[in-house]
């Protein structure tokens, strides 16, 4: 189903990625490790996927000073980056190219952190994603970039999306 504007419907958007992540999860020891309480906010389709999701800091998450760690922020962006691809419409999100990661304050045990991503640009072979990790209410904790191989997908999911669109 559509919008006015063609694009999908936030609705369907939002289950789609909810699907991407339940196939995802069960098969990924590491996000399930880390992300076990996560939950999707809202997600905006193409032409620009957009994620946003929500998790409280778990003793799990931080280092041993007590802050949000940073292998968790980039298993974050990660994730983050493939679910805003999932939400442009892909329905295998590719692996991991490259990733950067700009740290900006602290987060500790019991803030709720927030995480938005969305696409930048999706071509044939790479999707290029950005995102955002904020306590919710407060300040951006980090900030990262993440490129990912998505070979033919990117031209596979355009047909599938023009198939759906033609079917509604």
């Amino acid at each position: 189903m559509t919008s006015a504007t063609g694009a999908p419907d936030p609705p369907a958007v939002l289950a789609h990625v909810r699907q991407h992540w339940a196939g995802m999860q069960p098969k990924s020891p590491i996000y399930n490790f880390f992300f076990p309480e996560i939950a999707f906010v809202s997600a905006v389709g193409a032409p620009q996927g957009r994620i946003v999701a929500r998790f409280p800091v778990r003793p799990t998450h931080v280092n041993s000073k007590g802050g949000f760690h940073g292998a968790v922020s980039a298993a974050l962006v990660d994730w983050a980056g493939g679910m805003a691809l999932a939400a442009s419409g892909l329905s295998s999100t590719g692996v991991s190219v490259d990733i950067h990661i700009s740290y900006a304050s602290a987060a500790r045990e019991g803030d709720e952190i927030e995480v938005e991503a969305w696409v930048v640009r999706r071509g044939r072979t790479l999707g290029f994603t950005a995102v955002e990790i904020r306590k919710v209410g407060g300040d951006v904790v980090a900030t990262g970039s993440h490129t990912k191989f998505i070979g033919g997908v990117g031209k596979a999911a355009e047909a599938e999306s023009k198939e759906r669109e033609a079917a509604s």
